[in-house]
């Protein structure tokens, strides 16, 4: 059964090979011997207005491209385009999705927020530009699927694809004749001209994408792969080579088991007394604002610190409390309306009873000591005495 597999691998392997040519010329090829001469060569041919030819070398040359007198690839161009409807598709698809198909407030943010689309927007642009990159290079410009060059198995191919250097001048070239390409070459210093004929197959327009051998290349490729892959994930790594090095880690669960403890416990409290570094344990955790008494604020109020602390409730205090901290937030009802931060009961607490509330949390406020640092917490209750100050300033301390 495998030789026979065998067996019609090679005979569609050298199939090509015994194709008989026609009669008709596609070009005259030249050999060259040296990366120097090869490049010359190809100014040369490219200087005197050539424009259907190619050059065949082993190994990319650096100045081909000027030597032949190509431009900027036009490749970039598709990409470019294929990028941009990716980016445009996106961005289109989430503001459907988020601002009018199924919109939800989400952390009092827009309908349409920009910064949390763009990963979804990068992977769709990277998507396309890929696919658009892919298939223009194979296609477009390469004309896969059909490969069937008369180039293809000519003494010229094996020595251009050895240590060799070739050009080959297309016979539909307006400035082409067969003399004229000879002489040409020869002066170059090419030590070998051949004549390259089309095969009978290259006549054809029929394009072997729809041919059943090729869809049936496909499909049996499809189908090796599944069966494969299926096998694979299902035998290989499960019964032969067990794949449990993702749950099966150095690691405790919760309320699991440990050998490590006397108590046999995976989950143990802290010990008594201890203190984790560079953390200051609250004083006042649990208890009522009135208990707090000798808690001050140490940041001295400056332009930088009243800027960090606007920044810091903008993001976490005016979803509830409003820009200004009136108790107009975004949550539109979805959420306890909290009370204004200017009524007279919060402009005669101290700074050290703001604080705890915001460490503490209050009624339906929860502890904000997980999302904000000491340091911005404070920084958040010189930027709210600020907008006390706004909106309850005395009159001889306004600006004459």
């Amino acid at each position: 059964m495998i030789k026979k597999l065998l067996d019609k691998v090679k005979e569609f392997d050298t199939k090509d090979d015994t194709e008989p040519r026609s009669k008709k010329l596609y070009g005259l090829a030249a050999l060259y011997n040296t990366p120097n001469e090869i490049i010359e060569a190809a100014a040369v041919v490219a200087g005197k207005g050539y424009e259907k030819f190619d050059v065949y070398t082993p190994y990319p040359l650096h100045g081909m491209d000027d030597a032949m007198g190509l431009g900027k690839p036009k490749i970039g161009f598709l990409s470019f385009t294929f990028g941009l409807i990716g980016t445009c598709s996106a961005l289109l698809m989430i503001g459907w999705m988020m601002g009018i198909d199924y919109p939800n407030i989400i952390g009092g943010k827009p309908f349409f927020a920009l910064p949390s689309s763009i990963p979804i927007t990068f992977e769709l642009t990277v998507l396309l530009t890929g696919i658009a990159t892919v298939l223009g290079l194979l296609i477009l410009f390469s004309k896969m699927p059909k490969l069937n060059s008369p180039l293809n198995d000519t003494e010229f191919m094996n020595n251009v694809s050895s240590d060799k250097y070739g050009i080959v001048i297309r016979t539909n070239d307006d400035k082409f004749t067969e003399d004229t390409v000879k002489n040409l070459y020869l002066s170059t210093g090419a030590y070998d001209v051949q004549e390259i004929f089309y095969r009978e197959s290259n006549l054809t327009t029929k394009t072997p994408i729809f041919e059943k051998k090729f869809i049936g290349a496909i499909i049996g490729t499809a189908v090796i792969t599944a069966v494969v892959s299926y096998f694979t994930i299902n035998y290989v790594l499960y019964d032969i080579q067990p794949f449990d090095w993702m749950w099966m880690q150095a690691r405790i669960n919760s309320q699991s088991k440990s050998d490590f403890f006397p108590n046999k416990s995976g989950m143990c409290p802290p010990v008594n007394g201890t203190v984790a570094k560079g953390f200051l344990p609250y004083d006042y955790k649990g208890m009522p604002d009135s208990s707090v008494k000798l808690l001050a604020n140490p940041l001295a109020v400056s332009k930088s610190v009243l800027e960090r602390g606007q920044d810091r409730f903008n993001i976490y205090c005016s979803p509830c409390h409003g820009y200004f901290g009136e108790g107009d937030g975004r949550m539109k009802g979805l959420f306890p309306k909290p009370p204004t931060l200017h009524s007279v009961k919060v402009t005669s607490w101290t700074d050290g009873n703001i604080y705890h509330v915001i460490t503490n949390g209050q009624n339906v406020m929860p502890s904000y000591a997980e999302q904000v640092s000491r340091d911005d917490r404070w920084a958040i209750i010189h930027y709210i005495r600020a907008l006390q100050k706004s909106k309850n300033a005395k009159e001889e301390e306004l600006p004459k």
